[in-house]
Formats: structure tokens, C-alpha cells, sequence
């Protein structure tokens, strides 16, 4: 081989491995090294000159002309990257999203009916989930007590704890009611024999919350010795215990999906538990001070937290933040309701009643409860509530030993009841 031919492979060799080492180091770059521009600009022809200024000049008008730069990764026309906001999260631009959205009008609410029986604090109460024609609710006065739903009046009286009532579940697939109480006692009630037929034993405290899992034969309870526990409904055996919570259990709730059990405390945390790994699958720790009830949404896969001064909705079954609601002034809230019609109910323990939209977070309407008279104002307080099964009926139990029925006003219109007026925040805003 000559001298010729052996130099014209080495040039194609250098030029090939200068290639690779220029498509790994510069290749992905964006803008490369000013030395190693100014080499290429010397070699480029006048021609060439010339188009690449008017190339610079063209993006610069266009970069200045739109509220966020364009990337190469973000591609789409630059009316979907100003107002697409899976795009852009330009505080701008997600302030006027809030602004545009319009929150559903909801007829407000009135007193219907008032209920007494109860000698202690109304603690708990639950709708018969089946034929939604009567309702149960527990007491500090040890009993239970089932009324009938049309007339208000007493059907039953349910004596066994010997300590305050804290919370009831109606089943939907057995005769069975279940309590639990600061006893230590969780009890199976037989609706049909108005009698306890099982008695749960483990709990080492009080007992504060009793849910059903709506698929299996579970039963879910929580309270002061911080743990959740799984029975087994018939042999009455704790088949499981979740720790993790560092202080005493306010709420747990069963799900027929993961996160299946989902439980709130007052050391400020909501768990969403995997039952099959027996830990939990996801802690939030949004809220700053003791978590005291959640509700789910009877239709959308979502659940709504409440603490003192704060109410947040989360997405299921990620746990994401959906919403915070403009909850200032509504002191300690003790519990939260949502029905079918997207109305969320907080009830506050100094007895002010706050009603939300729950897609949009607008309050539209708040007013104080009606204490009965022979009560002292400072007994204004409401601990529990529920909606019917048709959305159209809102029950509370309360510390002035009440009960209080509430229904919409059927003769409002949007004219006539406006409700309060909807001034968005982007602190409120649905994520």
C-alpha cells in the first residue's frame, strides 16, 4: 500500500471517530460552546450567514409574543401550549381557569323537624341503608336508639354499652348493626331479635370508629391504642391489625377497592392501607392539626378530610389533592357529609352549619343551628351527620342532645337564592 493510500485511511478514520465523539458529546445540545460556534460560523458561506440571522430573528418575535417559551420537547400550536394546563402550570394562566369555572347552584338548606330522646350528646348516627325508612344513632347516654325516618318517632332503644356510644354501621347484606364504644367493646346487634349477638374483644382503649367492608366479612375498628384492626364478623377474631398511627384513631372507612380500609387520626396523618401487604400503601400529611372525619363521594372515587379550620378533598385511590375548600372561620369541624348532588356538609363544634359545592369548593350558604329551647347557647355544637339515601335529607346529632332533620328549600331558584357570593382563590382550586 502506498504512503497516499495509508494517509487517506488514517483522514477517514479520524473523520469518522471525530463524528462519534461530536454525535455524543454535541448532539443533544441545545446551544454548543461559544469556540466551538465560532468555528462553524467561519466555515459557513455568506449565504448561509444570513438565513441563520433571519432564523434568530424570527424566534426572538415569537418568544415575545407568547406568555410561555416553546421548547423542542413541547410541541402542539402555541394556542394549546398558552392554554393547555396538563402544559403549563403559570400561576396566570391557572387563575383565570378558576375565574371561567362556574360553581353549580344548589337550593339551600332549612330546619325540618327536630328530634329528642337521647339524655347525653348525639355521637353517631346512620341510615338504614337498605329501604332508607328509619335511622340509628348512638349516645354519651350508652344507647342506642332506632327512629323512624318519616315521622321521627322512637322505634327501639338498644341498651349493652356501658360507656359513651361512639359510632354505628348498618349492614347492607345482614340483619346486623354493630357499635363501637369507649368500653373497649365493639358489639354485633341482631335487628331482627333487637339484641347483641357478638362481642369483639382486643381493643385496649376505647373504641372510636366501626366500619363494614362492603364485599368481605370484615368488620374494620379503631380508636385510643392507635391501631386498626380486622374481625372476622363470625368467629369474632381480629384476623389482622394495622399499625402506623402514632396517636389515637378519629375515622376508618372500608372500600370495596384498594386502598380497601382508610383511616384518620389526630396525629394529623390520613393512612390509605394495602390489606394484602398489611402496611399502608400511602400516608397524607397535609393537614396541620388532628384529623376528625372523612367522607366519601357516593358516586366519583374522591373522599373529603377535615381539621380545625381546613377541609381537603383527595383523589382516589392515589390519594392526590383534588381541593381546598375555603374553610377560614368555621372553627374545629367535627364532621363532613356528601351526597349525591355534589353538596359536601361540615358541621362545626361552636353549631355553624357550612354548605360547599364539592367540584368547584364555593361555599354557598352558612348559617348557626337552632339550639332547643332549655339548652344553653355554648351547647350549640353538631358531632355527627348524615344524608338519606335519596341525598334530599340531612341529619345531625348534636350536644344539645338533639337530633335535626334538614331538607332543601323546594321553592328556591337561582334568582332567589343566589347564595353567597363565588370569589375564587387559587388557594381553593381543584387540582
Amino acid at each position: 500500500m502506498s504512503t497516499h493510500d495509508e494517509n487517506l485511511s488514517l483522514k477517514e478514520l479520524d473523520d469518522f471517530y471525530a463524528n462519534i465523539r461530536w454525535r455524543n458529546q454535541f448532539s443533544s445540545m441545545d446551544v454548543l460552546p461559544k469556540h466551538i460556534q465560532d468555528k462553524i460560523d467561519a466555515k459557513k458561506t455568506v449565504l448561509q450567514r444570513y438565513k441563520s440571522v433571519q432564523n434568530e430573528s424570527s424566534t426572538n418575535q415569537m418568544e415575545s409574543t407568547q406568555l410561555i417559551k416553546a421548547t423542542p420537547s413541547n410541541t402542539g400550536s402555541l394556542v394549546e401550549k398558552v392554554f393547555d394546563s396538563s402544559n403549563d402550570q403559570s400561576v396566570m394562566t391557572r387563575h383565570r381557569e378558576l375565574i371561567v369555572q362556574q360553581p353549580e347552584w344548589h337550593a339551600p338548606w332549612k330546619l325540618k323537624r327536630i328530634i329528642n330522646g337521647h339524655l347525653g350528646w348525639v355521637r353517631s348516627i346512620e341510615v338504614d341503608p337498605v329501604d332508607n325508612e328509619w335511622f340509628a344513632t348512638g349516645s354519651n347516654d350508652t344507647t342506642i336508639k332506632i327512629w323512624d325516618l318519616a315521622k321521627g318517632k322512637l322505634k327501639v332503644t338498644l341498651a349493652g354499652h356501658i360507656m359513651t356510644v361512639r359510632d354505628i354501621a348498618i349492614s347492607k347484606r345482614h340483619p346486623y348493626l354493630f357499635s363501637a364504644s369507649e368500653d373497649k367493646l365493639v358489639k354485633c346487634w341482631d335487628l331482627e331479635k333487637n339484641m347483641a349477638i357478638r362481642d369483639y374483644h382486643g381493643h385496649l382503649s376505647g373504641v372510636h370508629s366501626v366500619d363494614i367492608h362492603p364485599t368481605l366479612d370484615l368488620i374494620a375498628t379503631a380508636g385510643r391504642d392507635s391501631v386498626v384492626r380486622l374481625w372476622d364478623i363470625r368467629a369474632r377474631v381480629a384476623v389482622m391489625t394495622l399499625i402506623g398511627h402514632k396517636n389515637p384513631i378519629n375515622k376508618v372507612h372500608c372500600l370495596p377497592v384498594d386502598p380497601q380500609i382508610v383511616s384518620c387520626s389526630t396525629d394529623a396523618t390520613i393512612r390509605l392501607w394495602d390489606i394484602v401487604a398489611g402496611k399502608s400503601m400511602k400516608v397524607i400529611t397535609h393537614h396541620k392539626k388532628s384529623v376528625r372525619n372523612i367522607a366519601f363521594h357516593p358516586t366519583e372515587f374522591s373522599m373529603s378530610s377535615c381539621s380545625a379550620n381546613d377541609i381537603r378533598s383527595w383523589k382516589l385511590p392515589e390519594g392526590g389533592l383534588l381541593t381546598n375548600f375555603n374553610s377560614d372561620g368555621l372553627g374545629i369541624i367535627n364532621t363532613l357529609s356528601i351526597n349525591q348532588d355534589d353538596v359536601l356538609f361540615a358541621g362545626s363544634d361552636n353549631g355553624m352549619l357550612s354548605f360547599y359545592d364539592y367540584k368547584s369548593g364555593h361555599k354557598y350558604q352558612s348559617m348557626m343551628t337552632k339550639e332547643i329551647p332549655g339548652s344553653l347557647e355554648s351547647e350549640r355544637g353538631i358531632l355527627c351527620s348524615t344524608f338519606d339515601r335519596t341525598g334530599l335529607r340531612l341529619l345531625t346529632g348534636e350536644t344539645d342532645k338533639s337530633i335535626k332533620i334538614w331538607s332543601m328549600d323546594s321553592d328556591a331558584t337561582p334568582e332567589t337564592d343566589p347564595g353567597l357570593p363565588w370569589n375564587p382563590t387559587l388557594a381553593a382550586q381543584r387540582f
